[in-house]
């Protein structure tokens, strides 16, 4: 048998320079790759060893008074806090507002006015409540009931809305004027825009026309003339001794007294009396107009030493005014009590004492049965009676009592 061996054809020398070129390279892959993982493992090494002596630093740490005292002052700065916090907040908790509405209506119920206006303008809140009328009933009633009755109230009411009234169709005549002048400039929605605003600006909360509250303001501030009485008029002249008749009048808050203004009647022109202070004012305390001839209810109670005010004028073209007197006797009565029978009569015997005996104006009759105004163009015209029932009418007309007989 007989072998045959193969052996190696050479190389070119371009083969072998390539050959050892991928052979070097591929040795150079290997040492690096090496070195790499080296590399690596360092530095996991490393980071293992520094992780380890962090967490060692901070356990010592921990141990340490300087870290505990730290996180100490930060725990209590945190608890100031806190408590400055809840400071705060019980400040704002016990604020006026937030006290029940019992106490706070019982507070503003012991305000006066000044200081009920002042707490108006404090809040939104304050605001309305200050303005209810349950409030100034009673401040209304102190200062104004003794001249400012029910009616000129309820007429000043009625004067106020109808001025509103007559300033919202003026109002809406001019914007309506304005806006048909622009609408071929302006979009529509700008106009509903507009529209908006005013109607925001008219929700914005003021003072009530028709409240108790802008009743008292008006009257305080002078700004009308309200319906009611003086006594003794035009400074107490002598024509006028005893009598209370009707006027319009104004307030003067800087020297706190009145100013009067008397209808016209006959040839006289407006009078117009200053100075009037409270004790010579009232308020109407009847209905009738001045030229109006009183219904009397109490002619068949009246005995003699009743108290009445009588209307009386000096002619038809002057209005009645209201003058004191009281119930006398007839000339037939003994004038005892026990035997009177002077209330059974149909004529009521009215005695103006301030007049001296003899006087045209001391004694007047009145027909019970058959009442209506009696008199005539030299004594007078008589109308209706109102009996004087409380002790405190009659005090008044006795404070004014003349310091001399009049004729």
């Amino acid at each position: 048998m007989i072998f045959r061996t193969s052996s190696l054809a050479p190389l070119s020398p371009t083969r072998r320079l390539l050959h050892n070129n991928a052979w070097s390279w591929s040795i150079s892959v290997h040492q690096s790759t090496l070195n790499s993982c080296s590399l690596k493992h360092e530095m996991n090494l490393l980071l293992t060893c520094l992780v380890s002596f962090l967490l060692d630093f901070i356990s010592a740490l921990l141990q340490t008074s300087l870290l505990s005292k730290f996180w100490k002052v930060m725990f209590l700065k945190r608890r100031c806090l806190k408590k400055v916090d809840n400071v705060e907040e019980d400040s704002r908790q016990t604020s006026f507002v937030d006290l029940p509405d019992l106490a706070i209506e019982a507070v503003l119920s012991l305000l006066p006015a000044p200081s009920l206006c002042q707490m108006a303008a404090v809040c939104k809140d304050l605001r309305s409540r200050c303005q209810s009328d349950h409030l100034w009933g009673p401040l209304v009633s102190e200062k104004w009931g003794q001249v400012a009755g029910h009616k000129a109230y309820l007429d000043w009411k009625r004067n106020a809305v109808l001025r509103h009234e007559i300033c919202i169709m003026v109002q809406r005549n001019s914007s309506t004027l304005l806006m048909t002048s622009l609408a071929c400039l302006w979009p529509l929605s700008w106009f509903n825009m507009l529209g908006g605003q005013k109607q925001k600006k008219k929700s914005k909360a003021g003072t009530p026309m028709d409240s108790l509250m802008a009743w008292y303001l008006a009257l305080d501030s002078g700004s009308i003339w309200f319906p009611a009485q003086v006594y003794n008029r035009e400074h107490g002249h002598v024509g006028f001794m005893l009598s209370c008749y009707d006027a319009e009048l104004c307030y003067d808050r800087m020297n706190d007294t009145f100013r009067a203004r008397y209808p016209p009647h006959g040839p006289r022109t407006i009078v117009i009396e200053e100075g009037i202070s409270w004790h010579r004012l009232r308020a109407p305390p009847v209905d009738t107009r001045a030229h109006d001839l009183h219904i009397s209810e109490c002619l068949y109670e009246l005995r003699p030493g009743d108290h009445v005010e009588v209307q009386w004028r000096r002619n038809k073209e002057f209005p009645y005014g209201w003058w004191y007197g009281v119930v006398g006797h007839a000339d037939t009565c003994h004038r005892d009590n026990w035997h009177c029978q002077c209330h059974l009569d149909e004529t009521l015997w009215l005695e103006f004492n301030q007049y001296t005996f003899g006087s045209r104006w001391r004694r007047a009759a009145i027909d019970r049965i058959n009442h209506h105004e009696m008199g005539n163009d030299a004594e007078g015209f008589y109308g209706g009676i109102r009996k004087l029932r409380t002790k405190a009418e009659i005090l008044i007309w006795e404070r004014l009592w003349p310091s001399e007989m009049l004729e």
